[in-house]
């Protein structure tokens, strides 16, 4: 919501049940759907790097990244535990950026039974070109679908350069956006299937 902006992040942080975010919940109430927001979060003891989660009248929670980069030990605290979010039955566990390219943190969703990794990420071209080689191989490896949502436009110091995408549970690339349009994907997990709507 704020961009990826260390440096500004204690200057923008917000919490969960701060009412600028009620639009979400009526979104999610009216639409029947979830939505995971990115937002500097503040917490007595600092700010973590947090997704703000909304689902169809149900509380609001937050997942926190949990292993966060050496340069950002200086502007945020990590998370403590893991969240998962189950939407129609399936289990999706969460990741924030540079976690998700733990395979500590692939092997903990599977622990707590992740049907879906969905990973939301600011990264640069060099970083989703590892990034994707890393995702294809983790979703092949446990045998789970997993998701990318990446932004777009300047953030901190660098480019981000969009190119979300999905990969199935074998591996192979689903669907993805390109790198300069802003757009949605939409994976029928049963068939496999995805739409993808430019905006």
């Amino acid at each position: 919501m704020t961009s990826y902006e260390p440096k500004l992040a204690l200057a923008l942080a917000s919490h969960l049940e701060d009412k600028q975010f009620d639009v979400f919940q009526e979104i999610s109430d009216h639409n029947n759907i979830t939505i995971g927001i990115g937002m500097p979060e503040v917490v007595s003891n600092g700010v973590k790097i947090s997704l703000f989660i909304f689902q169809p009248n149900r509380p609001r929670k937050a997942y926190s990244k949990q292993h966060l980069h050496s340069d950002e030990y200086s502007y945020f605290i990590k998370g403590e535990d893991q969240v998962t979010i189950t939407v129609n039955d399936e289990k999706i566990v969460p990741a924030i950026c540079y976690e998700s390219l733990l395979l500590s943190h692939f092997e903990s969703g599977v622990e707590l039974g992740a049907e879906i990794y969905v990973a939301s990420v600011a990264k640069s071209q060099i970083g989703i070109n590892k990034a994707t080689t890393h995702y294809s191989a983790m979703a092949k490896k446990f045998s789970m679908p997993v998701l990318l949502s990446n932004c777009l436009g300047f953030c901190d110091n660098f480019e981000s350069v969009g190119q979300s995408a999905i990969w199935r549970n074998d591996g192979v690339l689903a669907g993805q956006l390109n790198s300069t349009d802003e757009g949605i994907l939409i994976f029928d997990t049963k068939t496999e299937e995805v739409l993808i709507q430019i905006l």
